[in-house]
């Protein structure tokens, strides 16, 4: 898949989506849809090289508790970003007490994605329209970590777009090995670097489950389910397939 990292000044776990095969011929358009982790990682400096990459939108996947600075984030003045809308689209209910019993209180493996599909078809449907109707430039999506939220958005879209299961699993992959490099470098208050070992059996464990994720899922027919209209998804496949 090439080099897809962006190198935004604090952005954490940040990709292009554009360069993933498409099992048909050709790739994902780039500079289209990024992934990443928080946005309060991203220094003025970082945010003057997304909208220079053609960054005008940015949707958070997280719920309102979750935002905000940390001590340990730089500080960013209100203007920095000035000219990129900022959209808040979280993918599940905040401290829901039957998917908090099951995975906690966010996801963090794609083995509870179908499941998070199953109860929140109005809130995917709501990310994926905002990604469809934004207007000109490219789009972030990003939760906390940058891997299973924003992995199970990824996962939709790449599959719309016409990625194979693998060319998706090898895209978590990625966001597996990024995550865990960055957390070697600071003090995350849930999650802990983990050993080569450790990461390794989490990319298998992950990669596996997202095959699973995969199987027998249509994702033009759910997100037509959810709402979204044949132009909406005509829209979305435009701006991911060259």
């Amino acid at each position: 898949m090439g080099n897809r990292g962006v190198e935004w000044e604090g952005a954490a776990n940040a990709r292009d989506l554009g360069g993933i095969p498409l099992s048909g011929g050709g790739a994902v358009a780039q500079r289209r849809i990024f992934r990443m982790g928080r946005s309060e990682w991203l220094t003025e400096n970082g945010w003057r090289q997304a909208y220079d990459d053609g960054v005008r939108t940015v949707i958070d996947l997280r719920n309102d508790v979750e935002q905000g600075r940390r001590d340990t984030d730089p500080e960013v003045s209100p203007d920095a970003a000035a000219g990129i809308t900022f959209l808040t689209r979280p993918t599940q209910e905040a401290n829901d007490p039957d998917f908090t019993a099951l995975c906690g209180p966010y996801m963090d493996s794609p083995r509870y994605y179908r499941e998070n599909l199953r109860r929140w078809p109005e809130k995917i449907a709501a990310v994926v329209e905002s990604i469809a109707e934004a207007g000109d430039g490219a789009v972030v999506i990003h939760c906390s970590a940058g891997r299973d939220r924003t992995g199970l958005i990824a996962m939709l879209l790449l599959q719309l777009a016409g990625a194979s299961p693998e060319a998706i699993a090898d895209d978590y992959e990625q966001a597996v090995r990024g995550i865990n490099a960055f957390h070697a470098t600071q003090v995350h208050p849930r999650e802990k670097p983990l050993t080569p070992e450790q990461e390794d059996a989490r990319v298998a464990d992950g990669r596996r489950e997202l095959l699973r994720a995969l199987e027998g899922l249509d994702a033009e027919q759910y997100l037509r389910s959810a709402g979204l209209s044949p132009a909406e998804l005509g829209r979305l496949r435009r701006r991911m397939v060259p």
